[in-house]
């Protein structure tokens, strides 16, 4: 590998040679899936409390220090996470333009409008929603919008919105992913996406260096949102990795939250205790040690207890459940399992930013080879959204 990302080859290096460590699925498995090959970090994992998990949750430095014991790239791994800050202009912004905005929203998007460089360019905002970015970005650069939005009803909003904030914003009712939406990318632009997911953002850099397009800036999320069984690599130097990854190892980067209250925990343990309950049951049930995925629930149907979740569940994976179930037994057998997997989580969050920063350097050595002036960092603190890396890239001028 080569490139102006060296961290991308290092990351390479190290997420291949750590596997055993992050690439499986814990739901899968009823015991610590290291129990033969690393009893003594089993021991340790098995010694902490839920709040201590939850501090090491809220601390990858001092987390990394410990799995440094039986993970001797951890520290490594942790460092190779992190990148710089882009410096955040404090633009002023009209009053009004914060309306119908989550307050988290709304700073999420002034912190990504306050890293990117002003161009002097129109815009293309990809996968728009209502326009809530474009409306900054119209606002504050004085240069107009183009919003491509495929829920019509949101298109029509952002309209009205835009309208009576007099903003020259105009909504395209349109499929990204569709042929004809390669139209509304040009030469002269600077197209931008705010947590556009996966294939979307993908398809995004793809046309805009098609197009040569000046300028794309995006904020990557939900990476396991593609159209292939696995992820196929877009730099050169992303091909030649040994790693496959599937949907499921893609998800790893987004399981890393704002702290939860606890409330949510509590949420969070009941539903995947009843879920790994279910799982145990069914297994039994089955004369099978497959485990077997379970669509996602209402979360009012949890207030129902285990029995009705089971039932529920089964009648989805079309299973018969006979009178004399024990439920009592096959729920606590779903708590048992459940520290197994808050523990096997704990140990794969080592490499949940690791990988993030992999695919992120892998889409910009993309857009480097490409011919584009790349730069990665981050556009707000972790509190405001996880999913804060910025990839900016513009295209170099030809001599």
């Amino acid at each position: 590998m080569s490139g102006c990302f060296p961290q991308f080859e290092r990351l390479d290096e190290l997420l291949t040679k750590n596997v055993a460590f992050w690439q499986f699925m814990p739901f899968a498995f009823e015991q610590l899936v290291w129990e033969k090959s690393q009893p003594e970090l089993c021991q340790w994992l098995m010694s902490l409390s839920d709040d201590v998990i939850e501090c090491y949750i809220q601390d990858g430095k001092v987390l990394a220090d410990e799995l440094a014991r039986w993970i001797p790239d951890a520290v490594e791994l942790y460092e190779l996470s992190h990148v710089t800050a882009y410096p955040i202009e404090d633009k002023v912004l009209p009053k009004g333009l914060d309306v119908g905005i989550p307050g988290r929203k709304w700073q999420q998007i002034t912190a990504f409008n306050g890293a990117i460089p002003a161009l002097q360019l129109p815009w293309l905002e990809w996968c728009a929603g209502k326009g809530h970015l474009g409306r900054v970005l119209a606002a504050s650069h004085q240069m107009p919008v183009t919003s491509l939005e495929w829920q019509k009803t949101l298109c029509d909003e952002g309209d009205v919105a835009a309208r009576q904030l007099n903003l020259p914003i105009r909504f395209i009712h349109g499929d990204a992913f569709s042929p004809e939406s390669e139209q509304h990318i040009c030469a002269e632009q600077h197209a931008v996406a705010l947590h556009a997911c996966g294939d979307l953002h993908v398809s995004l850099l793809q046309r805009v260096t098609a197009k040569q397009g000046k300028a794309v800036t995006i904020s990557p999320c939900c990476y396991h949102l593609i159209r292939d069984k696995q992820y196929q690599p877009l730099s050169q130097i992303g091909k030649q990795s040994e790693m496959v990854l599937s949907k499921h190892d893609l998800r790893l980067p987004l399981q890393e939250t704002v702290t939860a209250g606890e409330r949510v925990r509590r949420q969070r343990f009941v539903e995947v205790s009843f879920r790994l309950g279910f799982d145990s049951l069914q297994r039994h049930l089955r004369s099978s040690n497959d485990y077997m995925p379970v669509p996602n629930v209402q979360k009012a149907l949890l207030n129902d207890g285990f029995a009705a979740f089971c039932q529920w569940a089964a009648e989805k994976k079309g299973l018969s459940l006979h009178d004399g179930v024990d439920y009592d037994h096959w729920q606590s057998q779903g708590e048992q399992r459940f520290h197994f997997v808050d523990r096997m989580e704990l140990v794969r969050q080592l490499f949940r930013r690791p990988l993030e920063m992999w695919l992120v350097y892998d889409r910009a050595s993309y857009m480097e080879e490409s011919g584009y002036r790349v730069s990665v960092g981050t556009f707000c603190d972790k509190p405001v959204t996880p999913r804060n890396i910025l990839i900016h890239a513009q295209l170099n001028q030809k001599s």
